[in-house]
């Protein structure tokens, strides 16, 4: 099958709501004509219908003419069967339609996701991108799905006054110059109902994204006494949206009563005058059926047209969300440069801050602050630009999947995923694994050091399980690495899901292993069996941890103290403890 190009919101065609609406249309051009073309067919089917009783009852019942009772009957007949049939149709093709260009915006959305990467959270709100994923991309769908049935109401309208023009020339304009009036009036509310939408969609999505920190932080609201203060604010947040949603169906009400008030309107003066037209002998009793047939047939199109233009406006609305968030741009852009041929491993040097991270040892870093940590792991991860170099070679010069193979960075933020255990921790196939940094972490540094032997295999993550201190988290479930992890890992509790992430940063084997604060969570004697276990098992590997337990320092090879984003000291942990502003933050002690 033929790739259709993917838009470019830097390309000027890609970037307003209309020009992605016009690129998902003509991506689903052979739908979208198919779905147009069948509709045309069932609304004409059906328009002709009122003609061809108007004919069976002049022709055959007046007239007591059996033979052209008979045919003009068979007329109605085929065309129920053809009005039918199309109409199948037509719903098939607009159902193509819209579940393509919905899936066809649900993947442009997880590419830029992933194209933002560690970004995305800086970037844009939880709550827009659940909104984006599931509510706009749906009226999307729905909006290039109802131009089959607009298309065939704009035939079928054009259809019938042409008829009409031709059997009474008086009625016909009527229809014509009562349309365009319908028309114009439902699109005077189409604008305050477009504004009213984008206004709802913000809002919604704003609650939605308070909706999932409260989720995510609710043990911890718990832990603080903080769920009346967060359930009022989620609460007045809510009214507001209520209210703007109130407003929208203020106006969709008046929409909705209009579309069934002015085409009563205009069946009401078509059968007037078509029934005085009968009474003064210029029109027979069939056409006066006819006449009447039409009048209430050109409710249906009416009505199609008007849902068409509201579905077309929240597309609208929907669009401008996904086209804003499809222009966003990474922090930096990706190099260019081709990459020197691999030298084994290398040095990982931060000349802001003076760290220099040796190949081959087990780094600590301890920090008078968790956001040095924070702000260095980004740095030497290479998820915010910086000069940061592995060897001789920029981070900046390297290809994001080059330091994505090379560097992980495993953090607390991260998130186990629902599946089976085993596949989870091993992280085979499409980079199973967090939700965060570690996710986008390679698969090993080219055999570099000693390393997980067999990695991937089942005797590397039974090591890698011991090495994390995570035997007695597998031994208590009654499947073992087979049993199924729930959604982000709420079956465990915090400190063994921590743990986990360790064994899965482990598997990875990268050629350098970032790890901030990996002990936080557990007590001190597992704490030491964790960072015996990773020193053992990452022998000859590069590993810098980023913490302030004395557990860990003390088993590490070299220790950097770093203090205002700058490294200050470095030595052993033993000799460090000389140094006041270090022992101060590992010791917890107050200074003067």
């Amino acid at each position: 099958m033929r790739r259709f190009p993917d838009p470019d919101p830097g390309n000027p065609d890609h970037r307003s709501p209309t020009s992605y609406l016009l690129w998902l249309a003509a991506y689903q051009r052979n739908a979208l004509f198919a779905g147009a073309l069948y509709g045309i067919v069932h609304v004409v089917a059906q328009a002709l219908v009122p003609t061809a009783v108007g004919k069976a009852i002049d022709t055959g019942i007046i007239a007591r003419d059996q033979r052209a009772l008979l045919l003009w009957g068979g007329a109605v007949v085929v065309l129920g069967v053809v009005q039918a049939t199309a109409g199948i149709l037509r719903d098939r093709a607009a159902l193509t339609t819209r579940l393509g260009a919905s899936y066809r915006t649900a993947q442009h959305i997880a590419r830029q996701a992933a194209r933002l990467g560690a970004a995305l959270p800086k970037r844009v709100a939880k709550g827009e991108i659940v909104n984006a994923g599931v509510v706009d991309i749906g009226r999307l769908g729905d909006a290039l799905a109802e131009t089959a049935r607009g298309s065939g109401a704009i035939v079928a309208i054009a259809v019938v006054a042409a008829i009409l023009l031709h059997t009474s020339w008086q009625l016909g304009l009527v229809v014509l110059l009562g349309v365009p009036l319908m028309v114009g009036v439902v699109s005077l509310l189409l604008r305050p109902l477009h504004r009213r939408q984008q206004r709802l969609r913000e809002q919604q999505a704003e609650l939605t994204g308070r909706a999932v920190d409260i989720v995510s932080g609710l043990r911890v609201l718990r832990g603080i006494g903080g769920e009346e203060v967060f359930a009022d604010r989620y609460r007045a947040d809510s009214q507001r949206v209520r209210a703007a949603g109130v407003a929208v169906a203020r106006v969709e009400a008046l929409l909705d009563g209009a579309k069934v008030l002015l085409p009563g309107l205009l069946t009401t003066v078509v059968v007037w005058l078509g029934a005085h037209y009968v009474a003064t002998g210029r029109m027979g009793a069939g056409q006066l059926v006819a006449f009447y047939g039409y009048a209430v047939f050109l409710v249906d199109p009416l009505r199609r047209l008007t849902n068409a233009a509201g579905r077309l406006t929240q597309g609208h609305v929907a669009a401008r969300r996904i086209t804003a968030f499809l222009a966003l741009r990474p922090e930096f852009a990706p190099s260019a440069v081709a990459p020197a041929p691999y030298q084994g491993p290398a040095p990982l040097t931060d000349p802001a801050s003076g760290l220099t991270v040796a190949p081959g040892r087990f780094t600590a870093v301890a920090c008078a602050s968790p956001a040095d940590a924070a702000t260095l792991a980004a740095r030497l991860g290479r998820y915010t630009d910086s000069a940061v170099t592995l060897g001789d070679t920029p981070l900046a010069d390297l290809p994001p999947d080059e330091i994505r193979r090379r560097i992980l960075v495993a953090d607390n933020d991260d998130r186990l995923f629902a599946g089976p255990l085993r596949e989870e921790l091993r992280g085979r196939g499409s980079d199973a694994g967090s939700g965060g940094r570690a996710n986008d972490a390679g698969r090993g540094g080219r055999g570099c050091g000693v390393g997980l032997v067999g990695r991937g295999s089942d005797v590397a993550l039974e090591r890698a399980v011991d090495a994390a201190c995570a035997r007695d988290i597998v031994e208590a479930l009654p499947d073992g690495l087979d049993d199924l992890v729930e959604e982000s890992g709420r079956n465990f509790s915090g400190g063994q899901q921590q743990r986990l992430r360790l064994v899965r940063a482990l598997m990875a084997d990268p050629e350098v292993l970032i790890l901030i604060e990996p002990t936080s969570a557990v007590d001190a004697h597992t704490e030491a069996r964790i960072a015996h276990g990773v020193g053992e098992l990452r022998a000859g590997r590069t590993t810098l941890v980023f913490t302030t337990s004395p557990v860990v320092l003390d088993r590490a090879d070299h220790v950097v103290y770093v203090q205002g984003a700058k490294a200050v000291a470095q030595g052993s942990h033993g000799d460090l403890l000389t140094d006041v502003r270090y022992r101060s933050v590992v010791a917890r002690e107050e200074t003067e």
